[in-house]
């Protein structure tokens, strides 16, 4: 039965509410721990039993870590790269142009510095060198270095790693592995066919922080000490939640550790990224995947690939300044390139309809530094894994995003496998692919068959799922507070959303690009604002505009606000549908 009724919202979505058996999930924990009703909603959702309750709110690194040497190749990788610091060899750093590529960089350079050893960076051009290692980079890093350490990239790279004539080659990676591994010293991955998969859930940044655990082991062993690593878990936490690694065991205890590290404003390229955005508030997960990881990303996207992991990397603070400036440009330039392309693909989308396993669409000239954010804004309007494709010549480049429960990344490597596409890979929530024009249609095709066996596409729009009712004048800064302690939350571990019921909107502006401001209240005195971000791409933003008096329920999350030093809760609307008369 839809909640407070609502089969079809304004955005087309049926509201589903707690079962009656996380109903009573939430009044046993409230009898046995004393907790607050709706924190104990929260985490009866999240399915911890009371007598965990307390562990789960307070996750301690130590007890959840995983050993570093559980994963294939780590003690050989940790090994050759402490030769490399000892013998003072020349060492070069290999990384993808996103934010996950750009962390686990400054993790090894942030190390090496403290260690007293250089390191070279180079990450490659998105539109002349495409992902990953290529042959001619790594060819010439070899002739320059000693050791060549591959991050967020080279699983897949056998030609190109056989290239590094001369040099060692390391890859610290979490994307999905081949049949067959590239010939260098070592190769850790979670997603490694051979592995179990016990880890699959880790990005790139926190393979690397446990080689680096796995490296001061090592060096404790033989009477020495390295640099402090949990000062760098605020760079493995940024990247945990850019990259949408589901927030769940280590991951949640990586990301809540680094928050407080984040917060204690220590590292200066993160700190003059906060301030550019004007963050005036210590970070939540949230800020670190909307509003710190896409400014992160712009120089990898339309600008200077190696931009964010040097921001990132640096202890300069007034460079740091000058590149977090550059980059807040450059992300202001990216949204307007998305803007146009996010519309061209929803038209050719809407054209070919939504009811499909694969949402996809592929335009000529569309800049494959925006195809991915466009791939996501349409998995999130069609609740279906979606692919954006930028066609140049004889060749399209494309990015994809999925949904919970069907693996993007396995589907397009097998296309890959098949011929279909020029090259491709990914992991389970997003890919990336090169195809052929003149087999566009095909391997659409081939993708959306594989998709729908996995369960794509089934049934309608995706059901909205909220925790419960909330009035206005329970809006409470220490009502956000204490439902944050259940967090941080993300992929795989949702925020807390409530239905604010039978309210009248007093107040309706658009704001920015597109984004709907609004007051409401409950005709007693209470009074809440919310915000809602690209609603005017769709229905919910003009109904509610032109909301002439009418009563809505309004579904979404709460979030405290900061403004001029004054804390107010906000709430982040993703849904309304009209109250009954």
């Amino acid at each position: 039965m839809a909640y407070l009724g609502v089969e079809s919202s304004l955005s087309g979505r049926r509201w589903v509410g707690p079962d009656v058996e996380t109903e009573r999930q939430a009044e046993l924990l409230a009898q046995q721990t004393g907790l607050a009703r709706p924190l104990c909603a929260i985490l009866a959702r999240l399915g911890v039993p009371p007598e965990e309750a307390q562990a789960y709110l307070e996750p301690k690194l130590r007890d959840l870590l995983p050993d570093p040497r559980s994963l294939k190749d780590m003690e050989k990788a940790a090994t050759r790269f402490l030769k490399a610091v000892s013998g003072r060899e020349r060492i070069a750093v290999f990384a993808d142009y996103d934010v996950d590529g750009g962390s686990s960089a400054a993790l090894l350079i942030d190390w090496l510095r403290q260690m007293g050893r250089p390191a070279t960076l180079y990450v490659p051009d998105r539109i002349d060198e495409g992902y990953g290692p290529n042959p001619t980079a790594m060819a010439g890093l070899a002739r320059e270095h000693d050791l060549i350490v591959c991050v967020d990239c080279g699983t897949l790279s056998h030609d190109a790693i056989a290239a590094a004539e001369g040099a060692d080659v390391v890859v610290l990676d979490h994307h999905l592995g081949g049949e067959t591994l590239p010939d260098c010293v070592a190769v850790v991955n979670p997603n490694r066919q051979d592995e179990d998969g016990g880890l699959a859930h880790l990005c790139a940044a926190a393979v690397v922080f446990l080689m680096l655990v796995e490296a001061g082991r090592q060096l404790r062993e033989a009477g020495a000490r390295g640099p402090d690593l949990m000062k760098m878990l605020d760079l493995v936490a940024l990247a945990t939640v850019a990259d949408v690694a589901p927030l769940r065991g280590v991951n949640r205890a990586l990301v809540q550790q680094g928050l407080k590290v984040m917060g204690r404003r220590e590292r200066v390229g993160l700190v003059a990224l906060s301030d550019v955005a004007r963050l005036e508030r210590a970070p939540e997960a949230y800020h670190l995947g909307f509003v710190m990881g896409p400014r992160v990303n712009a120089g990898g996207r339309i600008g200077q690939a190696d931009l964010g992991a040097r921001l990132l990397a640096s202890d300069n603070p007034a460079e740091a300044q000058a590149m977090a400036e550059r980059l807040e440009a450059l992300n202001a330039e990216r949204r307007e390139i998305e803007a146009a392309v996010r519309a061209a693909a929803l038209d050719q989308a809407e054209a070919r309809g939504l009811d499909a396993p694969l949402i996809w669409a592929a335009g000529e000239g569309w800049h494959p530094g925006v195809v991915g954010i466009v791939a996501s804004r349409l998995k999130e309007h069609t609740g279906r894994p979606s692919v954006v494709i930028g066609l140049d010549g004889a060749e399209g480049k494309g990015s994809g995003r999925s949904v919970a429960g069907v693996d993007l990344g396995a589907s397009v490597q097998r296309l890959a496998a098949e011929g279909l596409l020029i090259k491709g890979g990914g992991h389970r929530m997003a890919a990336g692919l090169t195809v052929a024009r003149d087999r566009l249609e095909e391997a659409m095709a081939r993708l959306s068959d594989l998709l729908e066996k996995q369960g794509a596409g089934a049934g309608g729009a995706a059901d909205l799922r909220v925790d419960g009712v909330l009035m206005p004048g329970a809006a409470q800064v220490d009502l956000v507070e204490d439902l944050e302690r259940a967090g941080p939350f993300g992929q795989g571990a949702p925020g807390p959303r409530f239905v604010v019921p039978d309210v009248r909107l007093s107040f309706a502006k658009v704001v920015g690009s597109g984004h709907l401001k609004i007051t409401c209240g409950d005709g007693l005195g209470a009074r809440l604002e919310a915000i809602c971000f690209n609603a005017m791409d769709g229905p919910l933003g003009q109904v509610l505009l032109n909301h002439e008096g009418r009563r809505f329920h309004l579904a979404g999350k709460l979030d405290v606000n900061t403004w001029q030093g004054r804390h107010t809760v906000q709430m982040r609307l993703d849904d309304a549908a009209p109250a009954a008369d």
